[in-house]
């Protein structure tokens, strides 16, 4: 059993101490609680094929702009002067590599959180084939 504290533990701990003043707009709990919820639907059979289909593509959209606001974050972190030991624990076990190598891969591309929305923006715009 390990002794890191988790991530919501952490954001728990943080929102009560009223040190947060902005919330993720998805939380694994809630991700949790509508798979629950999903997965009883198919288990009666509430839910076709088609519509599990359209779910998976609403999901890897999804996913791909959490991940973007995640990468977006750790850059504003970083300007806003947290250390990469600040930072790594949310990463896992608190090893600075993880967050040090993210930033670097995005640090090819921008140099800031600003040019990262920006770049989000137009990404956003572009049309998909």
């Amino acid at each position: 059993m390990s002794d890191d504290v988790s991530s919501s533990e952490q954001s728990d701990a943080l929102a009560d101490a009223g040190e947060r003043r902005t919330a993720a707009p998805v939380t694994a709990a809630a991700v949790l609680a509508w798979l629950e919820e999903t997965a009883e639907a198919v288990a009666v059979g509430e839910l076709e094929a088609e519509e599990l289909i359209a779910l998976l593509g609403e999901l890897r959209q999804a996913s791909t702009a959490c991940a973007n606001a995640s990468d977006w974050t750790l850059l504003a972190a970083r300007e806003a002067g947290a250390s990469l030991r600040q930072i790594a624990p949310v990463f896992g076990k608190g090893y600075v590599r993880a967050p040090a190598a993210r930033l670097e891969k995005l640090h090819r591309e921008v140099l800031s959180a600003d040019q990262f929305l920006e770049l989000m923006r137009r990404r956003a715009t572009e049309p998909t084939v």
